[in-house]
C-alpha cells in the first residue's frame, strides 16, 4: 500500500483521471495532476474552498483548444491571482 492518497484503493486519482479523460475526449497530456491539486490547495488557502471547484472550471473554460504550455500559464496566472486576493 502507498502514502500516496491519489493513489489509495478506490480512490486512484490517476486512473479516475485516464478514465475520464478518454470518455470526455481530453488530451490526457492537458491534465497535470500535481500542478492542478497545488493551484487548488492555493485558492482554498488564500481564498476559499468553495473557490476551488468553480475556479478548477473556469481555468477548463480557458483552457479550452490550447495547449498543454497554456494551461500551465493559466495555472500560474490562478497563482498569483491567489497570491495577491485580500
Amino acid at each position: 500500500m502507498t502514502d500516496d492518497p491519489r493513489r489509495a484503493p478506490g480512490a486512484d486519482l490517476p486512473v479516475w483521471i485516464d478514465q475520464l479523460c478518454e470518455a470526455l475526449g481530453v488530451d490526457r497530456a492537458m491534465v497535470d495532476i500535481d500542478r492542478i491539486l497545488e493551484v487548488s490547495s492555493s485558492v482554498a488557502r488564500e481564498v476559499a474552498r468553495p473557490a476551488v471547484p468553480v475556479s478548477m472550471f473556469v481555468a477548463g473554460l480557458a483552457a479550452a483548444g490550447t495547449d498543454p504550455a497554456a494551461v500551465d500559464r493559466l495555472l500560474t496566472r490562478i497563482v498569483e491571482r491567489t497570491d495577491a486576493w485580500e
